[in-house]
């Protein structure tokens, strides 16, 4: 048995714990770093960077072993990034261990004893697998496993119609399987009914069946096949079956109780300095319970080391961070929805929009689904949802100015590059200012006037 003291102890090596451990270090604290599985997290080895790699293999045509050649070439290239010997280098004190709370300053891990003066808890979560009669009788995928698929499926059936389970519809789809997706309630659900609806349409077009209000009430295997017997006696039939119905807080093993960490069914309570009940012990990312994305987890890293390292206040905020769900057309969201706005703002809320189809790039390039939807107070947007090619990379300006409060008059004024989709958001805010400059019957009398009195 080993005892180490340390200033600060991250537990998890997901993008959280990897941020808050990089920068603590780097600033001069002592960090130890417990991480019992795959460094980087769900999101390098089993989310983010291999769904978007076999998407995007499947969207350059590569065939199966091909495509998932990929998927290991790009996690290869990235580990090192976040491997052991670099946060090492670093200077930080990395353990492969199960870490478990003895107490308010100490965590066991394996045969060392880690006494802290503060401790982030970056444990991430799992895939929530839903207790259906019959799954456990059948073979069945997870996002942790099914890109270690040696076979093809003919035909997958996916459960759930979030956007891992939407995402790997496609990949798999654009890999030449047969996909069905069953969603018990609304595909896409937390997002604008409108934006949604797009994709699955153009989901549908793509050849993908989603069917909504199927929820699954028992798994069978029957003749080398798998059955999904849904609502009102809907039976789907595939050879292949992925669980994708959403994430669950990786909590229960971490004893939280001996530390005086109080927790919720979604996982660790916090609160705005994303302290838990313990003063020494902060809690960033999916742990949390809140948005279960890796650059979330990554702002909450960011967000601790304030307080962690250099002793200073800081809180985070929700109201400003976004998504995305990489399906073709992408569907990324910043800030309040239309719905959402609604009911918030009332009438003083405004909405302004411009259509993919209007945008000379977008129709130069065939790429002219979807729109882009600007919730708007005062002349400050609170909300933009994007639907359409590369949404996910042209909210990033609206994700800058929900942050800093700016006015829409920073978007309109920009000077951009002709012909880009970008200035899909530039055709959005001036549309909001429109009205006001050329339907303001006053203004119309003063240019006539200054029209003929300037010589």
């Amino acid at each position: 048995m080993s005892r180490i003291k340390t200033d600060i102890c991250v537990i998890g090596a997901g993008s959280g714990g990897l941020s808050v451990a990089s920068g603590a270090a780097q600033m001069g604290a002592k960090v130890v770093l417990i991480e019992k599985g795959e460094m980087g997290g769900d999101c390098l080895n089993y989310g983010c960077v291999p769904s978007k790699a076999l998407l995007a293999a499947g969207e350059q045509g590569m065939d199966w072993d091909a495509a998932h050649a990929h998927v290991k070439s790009a996690i290869a290239t990235i580990a090192p990034h976040d491997s052991q010997e670099r946060f090492e280098g670093l200077g930080c004190t990395v353990i492969r261990e199960h870490a478990r709370f003895t107490g308010p300053r100490e965590v066991q891990a394996g045969d060392t004893t880690v006494r802290a003066k503060r401790f982030v808890v970056a444990t991430g979560s799992r895939p929530f697998v839903p207790d259906v009669p019959g799954l456990d009788e059948v073979p069945y995928y997870t996002n942790e496993t099914i890109f270690d698929l040696a076979e093809k499926p003919d035909h997958l059936l996916v459960i759930g119609g979030g956007p891992i389970g939407l995402e790997m519809a496609l990949a798999h789809r654009r890999l030449g399987c047969e996909v069905t997706v069953l969603e018990g309630q609304k595909p896409l659900g937390k997002d604008d009914p409108e934006a949604a609806q797009v994709v699955l349409d153009s989901l549908a077009e793509q050849g993908i069946e989603v069917v909504e209000q199927a929820q699954a009430v028992r798994i069978r295997k029957t003749k080398g096949r798998i059955e999904v017997v849904t609502e009102f006696g809907r039976v789907f039939t595939g050879s292949h079956l992925l669980v994708a119905v959403g994430r669950k807080a990786n909590v229960e093993e971490l004893g939280c109780e001996a530390a005086g960490v109080d927790t919720t069914p979604k996982g660790i309570k916090v609160d705005a300095r994303l302290r838990t009940s313990n003063r020494r012990v902060y809690g960033i990312g999916d742990i949390t319970g809140g948005l279960q994305f890796t650059h979330v987890a990554g702002y909450h890293g960011g967000v601790v080391i304030r307080p962690t390292v250099l002793r200073l206040p800081a809180k985070a905020r929700a109201d400003h961070l976004p998504w995305c769900t990489y399906t073709d057309p992408e569907l990324a969201q910043v800030g309040l929805t239309e719905a959402a706005a609604r009911e918030a703002h009332g009438d003083k809320l405004t909405v302004v929009r411009a259509d993919f189809a209007g945008n000379d790039r977008a129709v130069a390039t065939g790429h002219t689904k979807g729109f882009i939807k600007v919730m708007v107070v005062g002349a400050r947007p609170v909300g933009v949802t994007l639907v359409g090619h590369n949404a996910g990379e042209l909210i990033a300006p609206w994700s800058l100015a929900v942050s800093q409060k700016l006015k829409l008059s920073a978007i309109s004024g920009m000077v951009l590059p002709y012909p880009t989709l970008s200035e899909i958001s530039k055709r959005a805010s001036g549309n909001f200012y429109t009205p006001k400059l050329f339907e303001n019957e006053t203004l119309k009398r003063l240019v006539r006037i200054l029209q003929k009195i300037v010589p």
